[in-house]
């Protein structure tokens, strides 16, 4: 799984904004400012490929957003919604071609957070609280859902630095992803610029390809973590239950590896093929990017808890590297619904067994 000096993908051929910002993860220490300040002055289009533009680019993406996890979690953290709002504008048709911008995507709603758009002849405004704004008071753009008068969800194109746009203050006491607070923004008549019609942020293709992004980002965090374990499993003294606990985990993240690189094939043929030979389309996408997605979560919980147990306190009380990764990895998995996705990927299955 990994490369020379313990890197996966260390054969990688990245653009050179892309080494630009794996230097910057490389020395960030957890920081956001560095990371922001390279994707501010980087060519948008330079950073990765977007996935399913050509062959080959899915997995060019997925490689680049593990190879940035493996050299800092938070790294991977800003980049990949990134990425996300830059593959959305151009999925719509509105590629975002100029530097200067850092970009969020803000798609969480709670009961007591509703942002509200309305429509004044051509144009748009939001009003409300959007809750989990991860970095909103320091990006420049974001891509923001929000229900319009017939309770719609639509996707709208918001300048953070507005004065229309607040951030609220927020508690934000994690100590995982410390630095990538995550509280709510206040829109008072912001500016908006719709992007796609209602209900297209999810069900356009994109939104299962970007969402197994994410989990390459899971899976590359963890390398750093299983790399202490197989050296902790390499003397002839090491326990036969270390080892084994140890092997366990590579067949997990080896699982999860062998699932990233089948969907990103299936995302650059543009189709998924059933038993039968035809496309199947929309469902086969969503049990899919769950199956990927879960499949990482769980190498992610695996590590977290292999690590936990076998490097022991010291390592955890005093490794700050280490110490910070499985903090921040347990808290970038958090976002993944175990169960509630699980309930979605059986209504995907369609009552059939033949997906394989």
């Amino acid at each position: 799984m990994d490369g020379e000096r313990g890197e996966p993908y260390a054969g990688l051929e990245v653009t050179s904004a892309g080494e630009r910002y794996l230097e910057a993860a490389a020395i960030c220490d957890g920081q956001v400012a560095p990371l922001l300040g390279v994707l501010r002055d980087a060519d948008p289009a330079a950073l990765a490929p977007r996935a399913g533009s050509r062959p080959g680019a899915t997995a060019e993406r997925h490689r680049f957003l593990a190879r940035t996890a493996a050299a800092d979690v938070t790294a991977a953290r800003v980049l990949e919604p990134h990425l996300d709002a830059l593959a959305i504008l151009a999925e719509a048709g509105l590629p975002q071609n100029e530097p200067g911008h850092t970009w969020g995507v803000f798609a969480a709603e709670a009961r007591d957070a509703v942002l509200v758009a309305t429509q004044h002849d051509s144009s748009w405004v939001l009003d409300g609280v959007k809750p989990w704004c991860s970095l909103g008071g320091r990006l420049t753009d974001a891509l923001v859902t929000a229900r319009t008068a017939s309770g719609q969800r639509r996707m709208f194109h918001v300048e953070l630095t507005s004065v229309t746009v607040i951030a609220e203050p927020a508690t934000w006491v994690s100590r995982g992803l410390a630095d990538v607070e995550s509280g709510p923004l206040r829109f008072e008549r912001a500016a908006a610029e719709p992007i796609g019609d209602s209900g297209w942020y999810l069900s356009r293709p994109g939104f299962r390809w970007g969402s197994i992004d994410v989990a390459a980002a899971w899976w590359g965090g963890c390398l750093p973590l299983f790399s202490a374990l197989l050296t902790r499993a390499q003397p002839e003294s090491a326990s036969p239950l270390l080892c084994a606990r140890v092997g366990r985990l590579f067949r997990m993240l080896d699982s999860t590896r062998l699932a990233l690189e089948r969907a990103a094939q299936v995302v650059d043929a543009k189709s998924v093929e059933s038993v039968e030979g035809g496309p199947v389309g929309e469902d086969a996408a969503a049990v899919l990017a769950h199956s990927v997605r879960g499949t990482a979560a769980d190498a992610v919980a695996e590590t977290i808890s292999a690590a936990h147990d076998l490097l022991g306190p010291a390592v955890f009380g005093f490794d700050e590297s280490l110490a910070r990764r499985a903090a921040d990895l347990e808290m970038y998995v958090s976002q993944y619904h175990r169960g509630p996705d699980d309930v979605s990927l059986v209504a995907h299955l369609g009552g059939s067994a033949a997906w394989w």
